[in-house]
């Protein structure tokens, strides 16, 4: 009987349960598993489980087995499978050892149910709370403890495993005044029993500000509070799109104030017209005779606009098109106003016309700007085109963009051709490199003023010189756009230099040769009088006739260097008239012999030593009194600076250089010191030694001889060793 009774019970009871043999054959099952878990509908005594089973995980399987061997007791709580048709399937099991009066294994008790629909809400519920951003959370007042949701977990940036309480739970709430209010509102819920809703800023673990709404209520068992429960929602964006909202609204409203924009709302139904105060400011009316009416707004507008704008308004109440219109009012005052107005229309349900909002505001001073800048562009476009200076407009590219007639007329180019050009296609090559970094100045560098002189080549080939103003004209992000030039010819004026300064350097080489003619009169004439009242002294106190007669010889040379020195001077005559490209052949060897001769008696008389290291084929281009001048006063000045210890000696060199020829002359004299001298060692009236007869005249005169032969000149020296000058003329 008692048997009957336990398999009737088994059978009814509303839970999924099975007893199995130990061959996993069914014993007894209730309906509800026969319902829930098999397609079988016939009895299932005898039958193996998995034989008549629906699907089932594999752990399910392996836990029955494993309970039959280990012979104890199995619990899930909650198993998630995938079925062969690809749904998801969540079962939660007990499985225990069946055991008979003598404690023997006889089979095992199985409770199994289906929990997948309220799984599947507790996943909805937690994916709600993800994408919600909502989280849980209580505090026990019993014990103190808080337990948070994942979600609240994620809004804090915590871990999974983070030990959460009372007092860390607020410290998360920004320091200061976000901490101060929920702080309060959480002792009144506790204490008071006041529920709280409210919205403020926590700062994560990682750092990071976030605006949450926070909301509690306290749960009370015989009027004592037992737990405080509420919701945890991430409302940062909300609230910061708010905030940004309030922000704009703010900004719109010193905006329009500032910008003087009025705004207005037209019932059309009730022909009642609402202005805000800057729209009275706008029209110049007081609030007190204003009627609020259509006709209040339309009997202000300008005659000469009013058929058009009350059209436009027709419009848009038809809805063809939005308002959108520039129109004059005319003020009580009688002055006029440029007025700008949009607006909007707004229907019913049924399409019909009801109200339209919309914006004015004043563009008068805009207007006048605009008529300013017309004229200001006409005015400049007249001074453009007339201009009597050459004026252009020039692109960042260096392109012609516009060009007036007196620039045309400079560089001999139409306009037309001009703006198929670059300004560096004309341009002198020698200027290129001038012209980009100009560019750079201009294009690119804050100055507003630039000014550069440039050569252009004209239509004809010739050189037109320019200097060039150039102002850059800048957007208003203070990006150049263009440049305006003015462009003054100054190719007139520089011929004029050129010729003056043409002028000016034929004065100085005149002035030059005739200082070049005084000196041979005065340097030349003096040293062959000298060496004939020379020669004259020794022939007078001279006893041996064979010395006289070698006086008389000398004597008789000088004279014919006199004479060869006149004949030289009518030659300089002849440089002062004549250009210089009618220089003569010259041979070294043969001046530098003439030189020596010239000098005879000094050498004879300072024991001097001349040697000469001269090619007879070496000739140059040079005036014949110069290069005898130049040759003079280089051996006279080696003799007259020659060193007291030893005995002079000059060398007399010449070597091929190209086309041109060095000459040196050596010396063991006193030497000059270069780093004190150097610098000046050509000068006028510049002496190094103090010697009585020094002048400071011949190496200034000698440099000029020699450069105006197109020769140059320097030296090297040595203070008591001696000197070497380099002269340096065409070869011929």
């Amino acid at each position: 009987m008692k048997t009957l009774a336990v398999d009737f019970l088994l059978k009814e009871t509303p839970t999924a349960i099975a007893i199995i043999d130990t061959k996993l054959n069914f014993i007894t099952y209730s309906s509800q598993w026969q319902s829930d878990f098999t397609d079988d509908k016939t009895d299932l005594e005898g039958k193996f489980i998995f034989d008549v089973i629906i699907d089932t995980p594999i752990l399910f399987k392996n836990t029955i087995k494993s309970c039959l061997s280990n012979k104890k007791v199995y619990i899930n709580s909650g198993q998630k499978f995938t079925l062969l048709d690809g749904k998801i399937k969540w079962l939660k099991w007990k499985i225990s050892p069946w055991k008979n009066d003598d404690n023997i294994l006889t089979g095992i008790m199985i409770f199994l149910e289906d929990i997948t629909r309220d799984k599947k809400e507790l996943e909805l519920l937690h994916k709600a709370e993800e994408v919600a951003r909502i989280g849980c959370w209580e505090l026990d007042l019993q014990t103190n403890l808080v337990n948070w949701t994942k979600t609240t977990k994620d809004i804090h940036e915590v871990g999974a495993d983070y030990d959460v309480n009372l007092e860390n739970g607020i410290n998360f709430y920004k320091e200061g005044v976000h901490r101060n209010k929920i702080t309060k509102l959480v002792n009144a819920a506790i204490t008071k029993g006041i529920p709280f809703d409210t919205e403020l800023i926590i700062v994560t673990a990682k750092g990071n500000e976030v605006w949450v709404r926070a909301k509690g209520e306290v749960e009370s068992i015989n009027g004592n509070p037992v737990r405080l429960v509420g919701t945890f929602q991430d409302i940062d964006q909300k609230k910061k799109f708010e905030l940004a909202h309030v922000d704009i609204l703010e900004r719109l409203k010193i905006t329009t104030e500032t910008a003087k924009i009025g705004i207005w709302e037209y019932n059309l139904i009730s022909n009642e017209l609402e202005w805000d105060n800057e729209m009275y400011n706008i029209f110049g009316i007081s609030k007190k005779n204003f009627t609020g009416v259509f006709e209040a707004w339309s009997s202000t507008i300008h005659p000469s606009d009013k058929k058009k704008i009350l059209q436009a308004t027709e419009d848009a109440i038809n809805g063809i098109k939005d308002f959108d219109e520039e129109f004059r009012i005319k003020l009580q005052d009688g002055s006029v106003k440029y007025i700008k107005g949009i607006s909007k229309t707004i229907n019913d349900l049924n399409g019909k016309a009801v109200k339209m909002t919309g914006a004015n505001w004043d563009i008068t001073e805009l207007r006048s700007t605009e008529l300013r800048l017309k004229r200001s562009a006409k005015s400049f476009t007249k001074t453009f085109e007339n201009a009597a200076i050459g004026m252009a407009l020039v692109s960042p590219e260096l392109k012609w963009l516009k060009a007036n007639k007196s620039l045309s007329k400079s560089l001999g180019y139409s306009e037309k051709e001009l703006l198929k050009m670059k300004t560096t296609d004309i341009t002198h090559p020698d200027d290129l490199e001038n012209s980009s970094s100009f560019k750079s100045k201009v294009f690119n560098g804050k100055k507003n003023n630039y000014q550069i002189q440039k050569r252009y080549f004209h239509k004809n080939g010739s050189m037109v010189h320019a200097i060039i103003g150039v102002t850059p004209v800048k957007d208003l992000e203070g990006k150049t756009t263009h440049a305006i030039t003015q462009f003054l010819d100054i190719t007139d004026r520089i011929k004029s230099e050129k010729k003056l300064k043409d002028l000016l350097k034929v004065t100085k080489s005149q002035n030059e040769s005739l200082m070049n003619f005084a000196h041979i009169v005065s340097h030349n004439l003096r040293s062959h009088s000298t060496n004939l009242t020379m020669l004259a002294n020794f022939l007078t106190n001279e006893k041996e006739e064979d010395e006289r007669q070698n006086l008389n010889r000398m004597i008789s040379n000088a004279a014919e260097s006199l004479a060869e020195t006149i004949r030289h001077l009518n030659d300089v005559v002849q440089v002062k008239t004549t250009p210089l490209k009618n220089l003569r052949k010259i041979n070294i060897l043969k001046t530098i012999q003439q030189c020596e001769k010239s000098i005879e008696g000094l050498l004879e008389k300072d024991v001097a030593i001349i040697k000469l290291d001269i090619s007879s084929n070496h000739f140059v281009n040079a005036v014949p009194a110069y290069l005898e001048s130049i040759f003079l006063n280089i051996l006279t000045n080696a003799l007259k600076y020659r060193s007291k210890d030893r005995l002079p000696v000059i060398e007399v060199k010449t070597f091929l250089k190209d086309d041109k020829i060095l000459i040196t002359f050596s010396d063991n004299g006193q030497g000059i010191d270069l780093k004190r001298h150097g610098d000046k060692i050509f000068g006028m009236y510049k002496t190094f030694h103090n010697h009585k007869d020094a002048k400071g005249i011949g190496l200034f005169i000698t440099k000029n001889q020699i450069e105006s032969m197109g020769g140059s000149i320097k030296i090297e020296s040595v203070v008591d060793q001696g000197s070497t000058i380099f002269i340096e003329l065409k070869q011929s």
